[in-house]
Order: C-alpha cells, then structure tokens, then sequence
C-alpha cells in the first residue's frame, strides 16, 4: 500500500495532480480543499494517500493531512459512498465543517453537495455520528440536537453566520434552557 508521497508538483488538473516522485510521475485524486493549498507548480510537496485497487483499475487519493485521510476512509466505509463521492464531500466542505455538520445533525448542509441526496445526507450523519468529533477545534462541537441545534438555528435566523455562533455555542456550560443559551450566546456574540 502508498501510504505517502513527496515530490515535486508536476501538473495540477482539478482534482487530479501529477506528483513527480523520483522520476515516476503518480497520478494522485485531491479533494479541492487540499487542492488550494497546494504550492506552485515545480515546488516539492508530501501527501498521505489512500490507494483504491479494483478489478478494472487502482486510484491514488492524496490529503495534505491526515486528518483529511481519516475523513475519507470514514466515509468510504459507508454503504453506498465510494471514493469519488467522499472526495465529492470533502471537496465541499472541509474536515471541520464536516465533523460540525455531523455533530448537528445537519443534513440540508450536506444535500448542497453535488452527488448527496436526502436520503445519502441522513446515511452519513447516523453512520459518522461520533466518529469525527476528535476534527473539531477545541475537543468537540455542541451536543447534537436539542438545545445546541434549536440555539444553533435562532442564531442563524437573528442574522449571525455559522463561523461565528458556532464558537459562542461551544462555550457555554451544559444544561441550559434553550432562552439562556441564547441569551449567553448572544452575550458572547455583543463581545466581539
């Protein structure tokens, strides 16, 4: 198995890059959010990949993280989500926003991916449900459901962005009444 590659950037085609490594050029899938981060073209890159071998073909997937590689392995293991359509996934969002989406239980957020349907949407949060909270900043998002979500929710409807209720959800203390986390939350929100 290719567990990593480092080279130098020899073409980049989205999704697909070409990585020169010793004189052998791999043919390596990115997810657009490593992608962006990648140097220009002639710079030395390293990337942990996954190899994919099937009876008609082998396919290299490379992340810039491993973090990125755990995601996609989580969701490759899903009945029904094959690698191109997790690259899909983390091509839309990133690992974070991922881990978030599943801690929420937002499934319209991930139907924005192409490729993810209703049904698809609510697969992957049953079967991810747990699995991604170590790629959360700061150890985890807000519980799933209940107050965290219906808090979630009025602070999106008052006009605030995810990015930024999202952090004032997560410092609040367990056990409040949803009138209080949104009263403290916006509190949190006014320091800023």
């Amino acid at each position: 198995m290719i567990g990593r590659l480092t080279g130098l950037l020899a073409a980049k085609q989205p999704p697909q890059i070409l990585l020169d490594v010793g004189g052998v050029g791999y043919e390596v899938d990115v997810p657009m959010s490593s992608f962006y981060h990648l140097p220009a073209l002639g710079e030395r890159v390293s990337l942990v990949t996954h190899l994919v071998v099937r009876e008609d073909a082998q396919q290299l997937f490379g992340f810039l993280s491993e973090k990125e590689r755990a995601a996609f392995r989580e969701l490759i293991r899903i009945t029904g989500i094959g690698p191109k359509l997790a690259l899909s996934v983390l091509s839309g969002m990133n690992v974070d926003e991922l881990a978030q989406c599943v801690a929420l239980q937002d499934a319209a957020r991930l139907t924005r991916v192409p490729g993810i349907g209703r049904k698809t949407a609510e697969r992957l949060l049953l079967e991810l449900k747990g699995k991604l909270a170590d790629a959360l900043p700061g150890g985890g998002a807000p519980a799933a459901g209940g107050v965290a979500t219906d808090a979630l929710h009025a602070l999106l409807a008052l006009g605030y962005a995810e990015k930024e209720a999202l952090p004032a959800l997560k410092q609040l203390p367990e056990g409040l009444s949803l009138e209080e986390a949104i009263r403290q939350a916006l509190k949190l929100l006014a320091k800023k």
